[in-house]
């Protein structure tokens, strides 16, 4: 990928300010180039991808290789100066050593800045778990509309198996909301991103049924997309997985032997 250009966005594109395409400059510059293998496996209309989440990799993976016009789902809270601080601290930093908490709440409130700055400049689109839910979706299936690409991480704490967590499955909801729209069936493609790597390949689309109930779809779909993720990272040489936890380096799992957590 070439690098991201610092002139002002072109038209059709998103606008954004110069601060945050500096930003975007400096993170394409000193993060992973990444080789993207499968993108054949993406469809030539609007798709849904969906990845592991890498901590930070995925999202910023995400956002800079994703081929063709695309959004990226993102914490919600991240997009609004009131609400920064106290989440970044609840999810990033809160399992920190007590003796240092102190430093990561001062840091929670010295990114507010920034998070609005990029958060709210990039090709994202905020997640809620509150009234503003809908919002979310709506927005979403008018990019589809648009033959957008939308790129989400929904990775949560519960194990699943040493390659991925367990995926929360309301984005799958996309699929009817997008069907009952256009009548036509939406294409979930399976993403996994090996940081130690540095490849990010895509997998063959899982096909949203709309004849099934929803709460069938929204099983087999995320089950379907764990499964072709794990077969992608096993089908890789044997490498260090950075998992979705920020955990310490030293407990990272290795992608082989294949572990099964029970839940």
């Amino acid at each position: 990928m070439s690098a991201p250009s610092l002139k002002k966005a072109e038209v059709g594109d998103k606008p954004t300010s110069f601060t945050y395409r500096l930003i975007r400059y400096g993170v394409w510059l000193f993060s992973p180039k990444w080789r993207i293998e499968g993108a054949e496996n993406l469809p030539e209309g609007p798709c849904v991808v969906v990845g592991n989440h890498s901590q930070m990799y995925g999202p910023i993976a995400g956002e800079l290789y994703t081929p063709g016009r695309h959004w990226v789902w993102c914490t919600g809270e991240m997009m609004h100066r009131e609400e920064v601080a106290a989440y970044a601290f609840r999810d990033f930093w809160s399992q920190k050593p007590k003796a240092v908490r102190w430093f990561y709440k001062l840091l929670s409130h010295l990114i507010v800045p920034l998070s609005v700055c990029v958060f709210n400049n990039a090709h994202t689109i905020g997640v809620y778990h509150d009234a503003r839910t809908l919002s979310t979706f709506r927005e979403s299936v008018q990019k589809l509309r648009d033959g957008d690409r939308l790129v989400i991480f929904p990775e949560c704490y519960d194990e699943h198996n040493n390659i991925v967590h367990a995926f929360q499955d309301r984005f799958v909801d996309l699929g009817r909301m997008y069907h009952k729209q256009t009548g036509q069936a939406l294409a979930f493609v399976p993403l996994y991103l090996a940081p130690r790597l540095k490849v990010m390949t895509y997998g063959r689309p899982i096909v949203f049924d709309p004849a099934a109930p929803l709460e069938t779809e929204r099983r087999r779909v995320t089950k379907a997309l764990m499964d072709r993720i794990t077969e992608i990272a096993l089908a890789l040489p044997e490498h260090t997985v950075v998992p979705y936890p920020n955990v310490p380096k030293r407990e990272y799992p290795r992608s082989r032997p294949l572990e099964v957590y029970e839940r």
